[in-house]
């Protein structure tokens, strides 16, 4: 039995990239809902639909990239 120790680290490796990637992903999601949730309390009176707009949309992509990034290792794992 041979085992190419090379190449187990390469994907131990990458795994660990990827995995720390999509956490880091997921928590710039969650604080782009935090900062949303804290434009939207701070503005009191104004319209909570023009408030943290943008925070919103970051926290949106964010989730959406968390989404993809799950959905390519499982069509891997499947495949």
């Amino acid at each position: 039995m041979n085992i190419n120790w090379s190449a187990l680290a390469d994907t131990a490796a990458v795994s660990f990239g990827i995995t720390v990637a999509v956490v880091a992903t997921f928590a710039l999601g969650v604080l782009g809902l935090s900062r949303r949730e804290a434009a939207t309390e701070a503005a009191g009176t104004a319209s909570p639909a023009t408030t943290g707009t943008l925070a919103l949309a970051g926290a949106t992509v964010c989730f959406a990239a968390c989404a993809a990034a799950v959905a390519y290792g499982l069509t891997l794992i499947a495949a």
